[in-house]
């Protein structure tokens, strides 16, 4: 995946978002954009919000709404047990044993 995604450069699809860290939204049905009825997080409020994200180089959110074309996405392949998440599993494994201590009582 990377540095097609994750990297401000030449060559990578300039994807980014701008976050507010002190804005808050309430999580609901009627605001997201997903093709179904339901939010498994419905009333929940948040604290953090994207306010504009860009991607491939053109604005797609900004002002509440979404003005990306409907079919512009493209599928990612992704080999499974990616290395960025699984590679420092092995390692963290050697780290985190355990040592009995003999002590008097």
């Amino acid at each position: 995946m990377y540095p097609k995604k994750g990297r401000i450069a030449v060559g990578s699809d300039a994807d980014v978002v701008i976050w507010n860290p002190n804005a808050t939204r309430t999580i609901s049905r009627d605001t997201h954009h997903q093709a179904v009825d339901y939010n498994i997080f419905e009333g929940m409020t948040v604290h953090g919000v994207a306010e504009t994200t860009i991607s491939r180089g053109k604005v797609i959110w900004r002002d509440n709404k979404l003005t990306v074309e409907a079919g512009s996405g493209r599928f990612v392949p992704l080999a499974p047990f990616a290395p960025i998440a699984f590679a420092t599993i092995p390692q963290r494994a050697k780290v985190s044993w355990s040592n009995d201590i003999m002590r008097q009582r």
